[in-house]
């Protein structure tokens, strides 16, 4: 299956707390998109990773996107190496998505740094032909996304573009809340964590809220590109309510 886009994230959640909205609004156009889980999430405090699968699963649903995959690296303990790198290439190769789109260069949590990194250079290095991969047993070709941006998680980081997600901030909402073991707030036998706490998800409203300020629309998710972009017309700008 190709892919237009496809988000690499460290944990099932990153996505739909930081570029669901982008994903959505993507597919809603057409594109064919999909999601890549580096880690089961299985240090986290609440759930277990059969639990965070299947909230994987019904986020997706919730989504309507193509595709989900977790490629089932160590939650904490993955590293920038050759053999994670590998795993990521293989999953380029298999995709073959113009735009991947992956977890902040830096942010609270450290899976979600090394994530933006491991993902960075795999991605390069998906283009070169000599590095060899297989999958299901067929020799994969070399392929290298035009473009690898960087969503804007816990931490704010000033956004090189943002993205208005408006339409779709509530379908946003229900795909987080389908993690049910990170997000209920109601109490439970589980402890509570910063996540579960009844001000995040608050949060997560006003950070697309302050960031759809920027532009003059209701609801947007920010990222960070590398790569200078370009525009081919100045239709591709939205206009700003000043």
């Amino acid at each position: 299956m190709k892919l237009d886009i496809l988000a690499i994230a460290a944990h099932p959640d990153d996505v739909e707390l930081s570029c669901a909205g982008t994903l959505m609004m993507e597919k809603a156009r057409g594109k064919r998109v999909g999601i890549a889980d580096l880690t089961r999430g299985e240090l986290g405090t609440r759930g277990t990773p059969e639990t965070r699968a299947q909230e994987a699963a019904d986020a997706l649903a919730v989504m309507g996107l193509d595709v989900r995959v977790n490629l089932e690296l160590p939650d904490g303990f993955f590293e920038n190496t050759r053999s994670y790198q590998l795993e990521v290439i293989k999953a380029i190769r298999r995709f073959q998505p113009a735009i991947v789109l992956t977890n902040a260069p830096t942010d609270r949590h450290p899976d979600h740094g090394r994530a933006a990194q491991l993902v960075k250079d795999a991605a390069w290095l998906s283009g070169l032909r000599k590095i060899e991969t297989q999958w299901e047993g067929q020799a994969q070709v070399a392929w290298r996304p035009a473009y690898v941006f960087h969503f804007i998680q816990d931490r704010w980081l000033e956004p090189d573009f943002v993205f208005d997600i408006s339409p779709v901030m509530e379908q946003k909402l229900s795909a987080i809340r389908a993690f049910k073991t990170q997000f209920d707030t109601l109490p439970d036998d589980e402890p509570q964590t910063y996540i579960s706490t009844p001000g995040f998800l608050q949060s997560i409203i006003d950070r697309a809220r302050m960031t759809g300020k920027l532009i003059g629309v209701a609801y947007a998710e920010g990222f960070i590109s590398e790569k200078k972009l370009g525009v081919e017309n100045f239709d591709a700008f939205i206009q700003h309510v000043t």
